[in-house]
């Protein structure tokens, strides 16, 4: 049952019995009671008083009695100015919980056998490179991306994970090259490390040795009459290093058979690198594009669109769109040389998607330092003819800084995301052993539990912020039993369950009428809020919405359970609904988490 639509109905009566007024459902708005006031639900009744000419207390008054009479979940009513604060009877409480436990899916919308007229989203995150491995800003990209497709799930959508992996290109060749010439034949097996570290190793010391050539080069350049910052770009075109880099780029563009070998077998070793990190973050995809599949199709839309004079050609042979008419500048689609620059491929990318999927709408999750890209390739693609291609949502994050500042890929100071999981995994578990939540356990389960843990305490400190906004990661702060953690919400769900296992038989709601107190109403009242907390979140594309409800409805249930017992309450009756309200705080919390990404242990 539920109590708002049963009151805004019984609301929609009375204002039409009252005063002849027929009211829309936008003027029947319930919210939640504020705390200084007595009663658990309040209607806003200024949107009446017109047709009621009178003064709103009156109103209220008129409407108040109105629903104490003819509204069974109403048990009484106060006026305060023209909000009308309607108290619940314990009785509707009681029916409310009563759905909710039956409700296995409590919340959400999962979807229906029958998926005729379903919407299908397509959710694009990670994105990674294949020179480098993961490193903290993927995992804020990949735990956002991944929740994001629960919440869209859980509000009916058909959801479609896909992950685009920038596989060619000048950085990729610099890697290469690297290998080439200091690798020796080094290979993961060889060296002990996974692939993805392995190659970007000499990402790191390709820049190296290359920024020693460009600082000798620009030296030689200064002493011939250049002035400082001219001879340092010079050095930047001419080192030799670069210079190799560019003719790799244009072999392997030609199809050189060594260069591509070598280019397959590198990337093997860096994808293999990347799933092991892919399921220890506990993400996946249904789809993985690769550019170097897409980028010429990206190049034969873009002639396609300059046959039919979407696009303009200069006199040096490179390809534009102008978009001055949209408010913006020129952007450039093909250089002079004819190759593609990262919008080309995003428009091949889209159109090997639109050939795979019959795709309502798309979803990128791409840092804020995009937003004009974003903005760019949708007017282009809606130019091109896709459906939803003006319709497309650039989901826009800020960055991840730590404590001591940005990171930097080249220079070999990022944060790498297998480092940071196991520095996390670690933590959880040193923390856990001194605060005496290990004991009684074999060393299996406590792994197994920091590992819980750790990554919740990770997922959990990232998700909780507004997506939109920048960060600072704390490790130190995100692994804490209290506050707003991760680790705070799963030691609640761990001892509920803890509770539930003492209790010797499976606790039904008693028959027979039950006096509720104050905290056991609002834990009801706020475990309903669920199902508006994951809709909220679907249209705001906001996990932090998720993450501070569970926090939320944690909070409430510590309250109640810190004022009452649950299995020492000499009153059967009342102990088994208290036991039913605890196992639906699990199912919530459990839910919700999930929603995160983050996995509930059963015992901590």
């Amino acid at each position: 049952m539920n109590i708002e639509a049963l009151i805004s109905k019984a609301a929609g009566e009375a204002v039409k019995a009252l005063y002849g007024m027929d009211a829309t459902a936008k003027m029947l708005q319930l919210q939640k009671t504020r705390s200084e006031f007595e009663g658990n639900l309040t209607l806003v009744v200024f949107p009446f008083v017109k047709a009621a000419r009178k003064s709103p207390e009156q109103t209220a008054q008129e409407i108040g009695e109105y629903l104490a009479s003819n509204c069974t979940a109403v048990e009484k009513f106060n006026v305060v100015k023209g909000f009308l604060n309607l108290s619940i009877g314990d009785g509707a409480w009681m029916e409310l919980l009563k759905a909710i436990d039956e409700d296995s899916h409590f919340g959400t919308h999962p979807l229906p056998l029958d998926r005729d007229g379903e919407k299908l989203v397509m959710i694009e995150y990670s994105s990674p490179n294949t020179n480098k491995p993961l490193h903290l800003g993927h995992v804020r990209n990949n735990l956002l991306g991944w929740s994001l497709a629960q919440i869209m799930e859980a509000n009916g959508y058909r959801v479609v994970k896909t992950n685009i992996v920038n596989d060619r290109g000048i950085h990729i060749c610099k890697s290469m090259l690297a290998w080439l010439k200091w690798g020796n034949g080094e290979t993961p097996e060889s060296s002990g490390k996974k692939g993805d570290h392995l190659i970007g190793d000499y990402y790191v010391a390709f820049d190296k040795h290359y920024r020693e050539e460009v600082k000798e080069l620009a030296a030689k350049f200064a002493l011939s009459g250049l002035p400082a910052e001219k001879a340092e770009e010079k050095a930047k075109q001419e080192a030799p290093l670069i210079k190799e880099a560019h003719e790799m780029l244009v072999k392997w563009e030609q199809g050189d058979t060594e260069v591509r070998a070598l280019w397959e077998k590198m990337n093997s070793w860096v994808y293999a690198g990347f799933d092991e990190t892919y399921k220890k973050m506990g993400v996946g995809f249904d789809k993985i594009y690769y550019e170097s599949q897409t980028y010429l199709k990206g190049k034969a839309k873009v002639e396609e669109g300059l046959a039919k004079g979407l696009f303009e050609r200069h006199d040096d042979g490179s390809v534009w769109a102008d978009l001055t008419n949209e408010g913006l500048d020129q952007k450039l689609l093909l250089r002079s040389d004819g190759t593609s620059v990262y919008m080309t491929q995003d428009i091949g990318t889209a159109e090997m998607r639109y050939e795979d999927y019959p795709i309502d709408k798309m979803i990128y999750v791409v840092g804020n330092e995009q937003n004009y890209h974003f903005q760019v390739l949708s007017i282009l693609l809606d130019r091109l003819g896709f459906k939803w291609g003006k319709e497309l949502t650039h989901f826009s994050y800020g960055m991840v800084e730590l404590p001591n500042g940005k990171m930097k890929s080249r220079e070999g100071t990022v944060v790498d995301a297998d480092d940071l999981m196991e520095l996390m995994v670690e933590d959880a578990y040193k923390t856990s052993m001194e605060l005496g939540k290990f004991d009684d356990m074999t060393e299996e389960e406590r792994r197994e539990i920091a590992r819980i843990v750790g990554m919740g305490a990770l997922k959990y400190f990232i998700l909780k912020v507004d997506a939109r906004k920048n960060m600072l990661f704390n490790p130190e702060e995100s692994i804490d039993f209290n506050g707003n953690t991760g680790p705070f919400i799963q030691y609640t769900y761990a001892r509920i369950r803890s509770i539930l296992r003492k209790s010797p038989t499976q606790p039904t709601l008693p028959t027979q009428p039950t006096v509720l107190s104050d905290k056991e109403v609002e834990l009801i009242q706020k475990m309903n809020e669920f199902g508006a907390a994951v809709e909220q979140a679907g249209k705001d594309y906001s996990p932090s919405g998720i993450a501070n409800y569970c926090y939320e409805l944690t909070k409430v249930f510590n309250q109640f359970y810190h004022d009452y017992s649950i299995l020492n309450e000499p009153d059967e009756n009342i102990k088994a609904m208290r036991l039913v309200l605890a196992r639906n705080v699990a199912k919530i919390i459990k839910a919700g988490m999930s929603l995160l990404g983050i996995e509930v242990p059963e015992r901590m």
